[in-house]
């Protein structure tokens, strides 16, 4: 006799764990297939994010930064600290420890919630049945009455570079070096090459980044890009935009990568070439082909704004579906879709999801950026803020960047808030809550922030949206 659940969640990343846990939570009985598996080959939960992305990349960023703050930054505090070293594999060590607790911490909520993990393959049939085939064991059927695709995605691998892991890595190998490469080159100048070139870089690595496109962060606002391309510049990173790669060799120890750009063709040499030009939907046998499930032509699940598949019960969430491939996005859907299951009201506001790039200065952003605006043809005003005029700012020896607030002309709404400076991941936060509840840039004016804070910037750069900047000159 098969299993049966209410709902059948297929991935435990961000996106389906959450899902499965807000099902539980609303009385619904809940499964949550899975089987990723780690290096060590042992089996985890948490898929991308927790186990070979958004955490230990963050883990490593905070130890590298420690590092290198110590290293130049200490001194100007009267710190003096003697010659400072790292020890990778203690630093790995950590950053492994970290994602143990993570993922442990996820079984540990679907026990709490009743939520039954299973680990293996999970595979869509016709009639929302679900083929669950353990990591040992024989394959079984599971019916449910509702069933949420969460597979989540994978690194792309480019032809002309394919991924051997040894010198030709993925970012998921970029984070598992247990030895800094004196040379490294990253193939994408976007989050993910970003952050992973600070933190090799940081350690003493020589980084050059290859971007194919003009634009240097190009989903960002231009003027918060500008500035953060002259912080990497200073950091020591070597960006070259416009840098189209055209075939990347083996040689013994060393990495030969070709590439073009508008001066014509060059090479470079490198110990380790990180490939981090974006990722794809990750939907290999996820579903049978009589499944009734359908693809868009860049291979994602197709779904209506409330997350549904053509088939009638069936959802999907996260990474493998429309959308910015963040966590907190997929995180998101997956409440939404539990909820709807259970019969309440539920949406994602998709014009206010935040992004943040955790390096230093971090870069964080929400709703419109000033060429967005502009295209519209909606009237607009702009204010914004140095963080060398922050008293906070300076306390910290971390002064880099600004704020950027964007209002409508006529009815003064805010429309997009741009933040490049210490804490901006933690900053955009207040003006996600300002955009979803649209507020006026005269509220963010007139809400009192405490002093000295570093989230003060945000306040000036509303002010100086109407020429009202108390703490530095309005333009």
């Amino acid at each position: 006799m098969s299993r049966s659940f209410d709902v059948v969640v297929i991935g435990a990343g961000p996106a389906g764990y959450i899902a499965a846990i807000r099902a539980a939570q609303h009385g619904m009985t809940a499964a949550c297939i899975d089987e990723w598996k780690n290096k060590d080959g042992k089996n985890a939960f948490g898929g991308t994010c927790l186990n070979a992305g958004c955490i230990p990349s963050k883990a490593l960023l905070e130890s590298t930064e420690l590092y290198h703050r110590a290293q130049h930054e200490f001194k100007k505090h009267g710190i003096r600290t003697g010659d400072v070293e790292m020890n990778i594999a203690d630093m790995q060590k950590r950053r492994a420890s970290i994602v143990r607790q993570l993922t442990g911490g996820i079984a540990g909520l679907f026990k709490a919630n009743k939520v039954e993990g299973l680990v293996g393959h999970g595979k869509l049939l016709p009639g929302k049945k679900v083929e669950f085939t353990p990591v040992s064991g024989d394959a079984e059927i599971i019916e449910a009455k509702h069933v949420i695709l969460a597979a989540g995605s994978a690194p792309i691998e480019l032809g002309i570079a394919p991924f051997d892991d040894e010198r030709i890595i993925d970012s998921w190998g970029a984070l598992e070096l247990d030895a800094v490469p004196e040379r490294l080159g990253v193939v994408g100048a976007g989050v993910i090459g970003l952050e992973l070139g600070s933190v090799w870089s940081r350690l003493g690595s020589k980084v050059t980044v290859l971007e194919a496109l003009d634009d240097f962060l190009f989903m960002a606002d231009r003027d918060v890009a500008k500035v953060a391309a002259a912080e990497f510049k200073k950091q020591g990173l070597d960006i070259k935009l416009g840098a189209k790669v055209t075939r990347a060799s083996t040689d013994g120890d060393a990495v030969t990568v070709a590439y073009e750009d508008e001066d014509g063709a060059h090479s470079i040499e490198v110990d380790k070439l990180i490939v981090a030009v974006g990722r794809r939907p990750y939907t290999d046998d996820l579903f049978s082909d009589d499944a009734g499930i359908q693809l868009d032509e860049r291979g994602f699940v197709v779904v209506d704004e409330e997350c549904r598949t053509r088939v009638k019960g069936v959802y999907a969430i996260g990474d493998c579906v429309r959308g910015p491939m963040l966590a907190h996005k997929g995180s998101e859907e997956g409440v939404m879709v539990a909820d709807l299951i259970a019969g309440e009201f539920a949406e994602v506001n998709y014009d206010v999801i935040p992004s943040v790039i955790y390096t230093a200065p971090e870069i964080a952003w929400t709703g419109k950026t000033e060429e967005e605006v502009r295209d519209s043809g909606r009237a607009y005003k702009t204010g914004s803020f140095p963080f060398m005029a922050s008293g906070r700012a300076k306390a910290m020896e971390q002064t880099s960047g600004m704020v950027k607030v964007i209002s409508s002309q006529d009815d003064d709404e805010i429309l997009g808030v741009h933040i490049v400076g210490p804490m901006a991941g933690e900053l955009i936060a207040e003006a996600v809550v300002a955009l979803e509840f649209s507020a006026s840039t005269e509220d963010l004016q007139r809400t009192i922030h405490a002093h000295p804070s570093l989230a003060e910037a945000v306040h000036e750069a509303a002010l100086a949206v109407d020429k009202k900047a108390l703490n530095f000159p309005n333009k």
